[in-house]
């Protein structure tokens, strides 16, 4: 018994030491796979740990740099990290050393907005210069206002189209040109008027090259040329009529005018045609035909382009016109926007929807229709100008690298809407625009870093300038700072120390470039720099080899995939895909370690969203998701209206109050598959851009964004149709072929029926009078004969007869009893007519044939 142990309790004892140091192995084998997996874990969570250098490191949104010599008393401590994360508490980098570089705004110059006075010059944009430094991907916003100023000075250059066609134009305008002056001076007083002419090339097959043509093309022409600048922008309007009247027509052969390479000439040449600083510039083109452009000079065997550049003589003659080819559209465009000058195309209704295009594809530029004769260009003039100067519309000219959003509530109270357009201004009328300002991406060519954007209403000639200076590396990476150094001791003198990590010349490499081609694969033990931190045990992450204290990362069995890093953390296939494409495809993005790293235009997670908002925008134009919305991902994200309730469709443009366009359309589909409305056939030829394809029943189908238009015409006949964009922005209409129309009515018809069932209801009703009266007669006679039958008196004495005359004496009579006065009544009955009544009186027998006193009375009764 002592002190000795069963051998029961004693097999138990080992029974429950091996259950023992089983559970501890599996607990250790547990915790080392947490610890294999927890460097994978930060590396997808934390953008940051993947940056080698002070650069990448500030390039990445949230991410800091510690640029601390011996940072981390040798551990592989991450340099580059989150400031509000575990990293910097776990390794407290002090803070002279950290580079996490802020956003700075500074406004440089900020005059306030001020109406025009005499002596001094007018402020329409505040502020105008500002300085930012802008960090990757981080947006920052400001604000920027807009006021029209008073009295705000105006050129107004006409430039014309002198070409036969044109003869009757150019009477009516030399009548109308003092009105143009002063319906211009009633708007400004500091205003000034000029006037140029073009015609086109000449060369064949534009003119004729005919000496006798070249002289005179037509009857009463001049000979033609391509532009000339007849009168300088001047304040003494009436010179105006007095040149237009003097200029003398010309002739060409083609139908297209050579109007581009006067519009350039009259843009560029700034000093010539007398453009001022500070003025808002129109341009008004007048015309009744096209034009031509780029690419036209080669039929006269014209290949040079055109330069962009002023080329007018002493005599305001275009010298180079039969030297250089026809300006590009976007040629023009670029002019018209450096020069911030307005275009106005005055031209007739034959050609309205050819400019109708061209004024899209120029910034500021708008269309009028213009008579045959020119007699509405007034009117045209001061039209286009209230349209003009009673909207504001912010542009810029920044570059693929750097993103600009504007937003603003207009007039109207409420919040910020994404738009760069506001309408319904007045003159003094403050609009306010909010900016936001994102680089997405650092050029590679470091002159790029420090851009000059230029901020501007359109055809202002004011902007505000913002100095970008882009933070895409790092002060200590530049030579000059305390922090570079070449030939570095810290980096065994075979490299260059910059912001405390090495950079190896080409024939080392390591930490430290501590290891070179020839002792790559020495003995010393350098496996700690294959490890991201002390806590884990597994080299390179587990898929590469450590040499030389670096990392050789496995080869895939798919060539284009490829693993990387210093850990060999990184790859470039486990980034997110969109349709099955990694990071949406090449032409998208790129797979940087883990991350879809996008291209130019390009957002996103997986690089799928654009960013560029054209698809917001609704085809013909308009606001982006037409003002009921944000742009995102290239997707409109509708608004909820508090009156209309929520917005939706493609473009934000349904609601369900909302008519659409349908109202904008229906003149036109009644008069091209109807024939009916108030379009009549030339107006339908002229308004019309558009001819709807029929068909027996319209659906609108909303995955295609078609809308369904239901109207009832004067007919009282309900029409629909549906209208939709094509994938060129074109739009597309399809009608109901029939009309439902209700039926006929015939309303004499009605009328004359309802007379006849009256007349028919009348008689009806006096025949069944007629019957039951007749019913009624034969059943009393009937009764009347039955009673007769059966009276049980004698029938040849009627036991109620009374004889018809009767005697009365007069008691009262004092005179001879013979002579007492009597009366006597007699009766004459009728038993089955009129009966008589006779009253004969007598006052005394003997007396009365003398006297004749004689009463009759007669009554008679039907």
């Amino acid at each position: 018994m002592g002190g000795s142990v069963p051998p029961r309790t004693n097999l138990a004892m080992k029974y429950y030491l091996f259950a023992s140091l089983l559970f501890l192995w599996v607990c250790a084998s547990q915790q080392q796979q947490q610890q294999i997996l927890v460097p994978e874990k930060l590396v997808v969570q934390n953008p940051c740990v993947s940056k080698q250098t002070c650069g990448e490191c500030i390039q990445t949104p949230t991410c800091a740099w510690c640029s601390q010599p011996n940072f981390g008393n040798g551990t592989r401590v991450k340099r580059c990290f989150q400031p509000e994360g575990t990293e910097r508490s776990k390794f407290q980098c002090k803070r002279e050393h950290i580079v996490n570089p802020d956003n700075v705004y500074t406004v440089l110059h900020a005059k306030q907005l001020t109406k025009a006075r005499e002596g001094y010059e007018s402020v329409q944009v505040h502020p105008q210069r500002v300085s930012l430094k802008l960090r990757i991907a981080e947006a920052y916003r400001f604000t920027m206002d807009y006021a029209q100023a008073e009295d705000y000075p105006v050129d107004l250059y006409y430039l014309m189209d002198l070409s036969k066609s044109m003869e009757d134009d150019k009477d009516k305008l030399s009548e109308l040109g003092d009105l143009l002056a002063q319906a211009m001076q009633n708007i400004t007083s500091n205003f000034r008027l000029g006037f140029g002419s073009f015609v086109d090339k000449v060369v064949m097959p534009y003119v004729s090259t005919v000496p006798k043509k070249l002289q005179a093309p037509c009857d009463g022409c001049e000979a033609p040329y391509g532009f000339h600048n007849h009168m300088k922008l001047d304040v003494n309007t009436a010179k105006f009529a007095g040149e237009v009247k003097k200029a003398a027509v010309s002739g060409n052969l083609d139908a297209p005018e050579g109007g581009f390479d006067a519009i350039m000439q009259a843009v560029v040449c700034r000093e010539q045609i007398g453009w001022r600083e500070k003025a808002r510039r129109l341009l008004v083109f007048s015309t009744d035909a096209g034009f031509h452009y780029a690419g036209d000079g080669k039929l006269g065997g014209i290949v040079k382009p055109n330069d962009g550049e002023c080329h007018i003589d002493e005599f305001g003659k275009y010298t180079h016109s039969t030297l250089q080819d026809y300006p590009s559209i976007s040629q023009v465009n670029l002019k018209v926007k450096q020069n911030a000058i307005n275009v106005i195309f005055a031209v007739t209704a034959n050609q309205i929807n050819i400019y109708d295009k061209l004024k899209d594809n120029i910034e500021g530029a708008s269309a009028g229709t213009l008579s045959e004769d020119s007699s509405n260009v007034v009117d045209l003039v001061r039209d286009q100008y209230n349209k003009i100067s009673s909207s504001v519309e912010i542009k810029d000219n920044a570059t693929s690298a750097v993103k600009v959003t504007y937003y603003s509530s207009c007039l109207t109270p409420g919040p910020l809407k994404q738009t760069s357009k506001c309408d319904g201004l007045k003159v003094g009328t403050k609009v306010s625009f909010v900016v936001e300002i994102e680089v997405t991406s650092c050029p590679k060519d470091r002159k790029e870093w420090n851009q000059i954007l230029h901020i501007y209403p359109v055809g202002i000639n004011e902007s505000l300038i913002v100095d970008l200076e882009m933070l895409c590396d790092c002060p200590c990476e530049n030579p000059g700072n305390p922090g570079f150094k070449q030939n570095a001791k810290e980096c065994s003198y075979s490299g260059t120390y910059k912001c405390g990590v090495c950079e190896c010349d080409d024939s080392h490499f390591g930490r430290k470039c501590e290891c070179n081609s020839e002792n790559a694969h020495g003995t010393k033990d350098l496996t700690s720099s294959c490890r991201p931190d002390n806590y884990t045990t597994v080299d390179c992450s587990g898929r590469g080899s450590c040499v030389c204290g670096v990392c050789e990362c496995e080869a895939r069995q798919n060539p284009d995939e490829h693993i990387s890093g210093p850990f060999c953390e990184c790859d470039n296939f486990s980034c997110d895909r969109h349709n099955g494409l990694l990071c949406a495809g090449a032409d998208h993005g790129t797979c940087v370690c883990g991350t879809c790293q996008c291209n130019a235009g390009w957002t996103g997670k997986a690089c799928d969203c654009k960013i560029s908002q054209d698809t917001c925008i609704p085809p013909g134009g308009g606001e982006i998701c037409s003002g009921k919305g944000s742009c995102e991902c290239g997707v409109c994200k509708c608004h909820e209206d508090p009156e209309k309730g929520r917005y939706f469709g493609r473009y934000c443009e349904k609601c369900n109050t909302c008519t659409g366009r349908c109202n904008e359309f229906k003149e036109c589909v009644q008069c091209q598959v109807y024939k009916t409305g108030s379009f009549d056939e030339e107006e339908c030829m002229q308004n019309c851009s558009f001819v709807p394809s029929v068909v027996d029943v319209v659906e609108a189908d909303e995955d295609k964004d078609e809308y369904l238009c239901r109207f009832y015409d004067e007919d009282d006949c309900r029409f629909a149709y549906v209208y939709a964009w094509d994938e060129n922005g074109k739009i597309v209409v399809r009608a109901q072929e029939q009309r439902d129309c209700p039926p006929q009515i015939y309303i004499l018809g009605i009328v004359l029926g309802v007379i006849g069932a009256i007349v028919l209801i009348g008689l009806a009703l006096l025949l069944l009078w007629k019957l039951l009266t007749t019913i009624h007669d034969r059943r009393e006679f009937a009764k009347f004969e039955n009673e007769r039958m059966m009276a049980k008196w004698d029938t040849g004495e009627n036991p109620i007869y009374k004889q018809a005359t009767s005697t009365f004496k007069n008691p009262t009579y004092a005179g001879n009893q013979n002579e007492v006065p009597s009366f006597r009544l007699q009766w004459s009955v009728n038993m089955w007519g009129p009966f008589h009544m006779m009253c004969v009186a007598f006052k005394d027998k003997k007396r009365a044939s003398d006297e004749r006193n004689v009463l009759y009375v007669f009554a008679r009764s039907s």
